[in-house]
């Protein structure tokens, strides 16, 4: 279900044209994390899901005496979100009072250019425009997706680029680049990923819902890393619903372990659950994905989509994805390029 089909048919919406402005092109695919949220940072197995959309990053070079980086970003609807002028010694913004999301683009900038000291130092203008297949409020990565076609173009390691500019696990570096699902683990603070075939058999009846409220995942990992828990504890039963989540083969049994890892992590952090919050009266079972309280959640529904949609109408939420319409697996074609030199 989309109840705006205009948003859908941009989601399916071809790349390729955008290849023929640029000299380089990008893209990375968006995340939602099954299993693991919070306890990923500390070595837990999650499960972590890549999206069929996510962001693309576009670069043209034009002859100069005055060398400059223009920015342009664009939303889902085409429309300019951000725009920025850097100089290339340290990235100054050449813009006066410059934006949170200036400084943050500044910021990783400068961490690429210390990995990677060639990085921007040609004498031309160097025109970016970035283009989100997703709204920006969905949180789907839109961080983590632009570091991922920052560090490709700077030739770095997206996971160091990453941890020296918005810190958090690295799961979500990780399905930028991947075609499928990944079994995601930090092992010594080192990410260690592989891919993994999950594609139940149930999974018509899995029903990605937005809750409209975006999570800050800084201020979530903040707000885990002050909790006193036992973790080894806790990861130890993690990592068991995870694996029985990835050879699981029917609904009733997952409906059980989504139910477990949902009231582990609400007991170990003190938080409610999202089925408590806004779905109590729900006939089948409710995950968290990532932070907690906000973004996406996962339903499982055992009767007619239209009779989930009619009832998550009547809550008020009107924007669900079934499991194929959202998530990419191994035999979707990829939805643009991926270090690509054009000319």
């Amino acid at each position: 279900m989309m109840v705006n089909s205009e948003i859908i048919n941009k989601l399916k919406s071809s790349e390729a044209p955008l290849l023929d402005r640029f000299d380089l092109f990008y893209s990375g695919h968006g995340k939602l994390l099954l299993s693991g949220e919070y306890f990923v940072i500390d070595g837990a197995k999650s499960i972590a899901l890549p999206t069929k959309k996510g962001q693309s990053l576009g670069v043209r070079f034009s002859p100069s005496f005055n060398p400059k980086l223009t920015w342009k970003s664009y939303d889902l609807e085409g429309k300019l979100w951000f725009e920025g002028n850097f100089e290339f010694w340290h990235f100054d913004c050449l813009d006066k009072n410059p934006c949170p999301e200036a400084l943050f683009l500044q910021k990783i900038l400068q961490k690429a250019r210390a990995q990677n000291k060639h990085f921007l130092r040609d004498g031309v203008d160097v025109f970016v425009e970035t283009f989100l297949d997703f709204p920006l409020e969905w949180g789907l990565g839109s961080s983590s997706t632009l570091i991922y076609n920052i560090a490709q173009w700077a030739y770095v390691s997206p996971f160091e680029l990453s941890f020296n500019t918005s810190g958090g696990s690295g799961y979500d570096i990780a399905c930028a680049q991947s075609e499928g699902p990944i079994l995601y683990q930090r092992i010594k603070s080192e990410p260690h990923w592989s891919f993994v075939t999950f594609n139940p058999e149930f999974k018509n009846n899995l029903f990605f819902v937005y809750l409209g409220k975006k999570q800050d995942s800084r201020k979530a990992v903040s707000f885990y890393l002050k909790k006193n828990l036992n973790r080894p504890k806790i990861v130890k039963s993690i990592n068991e619903i995870t694996e029985s989540m990835m050879t699981c083969s029917k609904l009733d049994d997952f409906n059980k372990l989504v139910v477990e890892h949902e009231s582990i992590v609400s007991e170990s952090l003190d938080l409610t659950t999202a089925k408590d919050l806004h779905f109590k009266d729900y006939w089948g079972e409710v995950k968290s994905l990532g932070a907690w309280g906000g973004d996406f959640v996962m339903m499982t529904n055992d009767r007619s989509p239209e009779e989930l949609y009619k009832y998550l109408e009547e809550k008020g939420y009107n924007i669900c994805f079934s499991y194929d319409e959202l998530i990419l697996n191994a035999d979707d074609k990829p939805s643009g390029a991926k270090h690509e030199y054009l000319h």
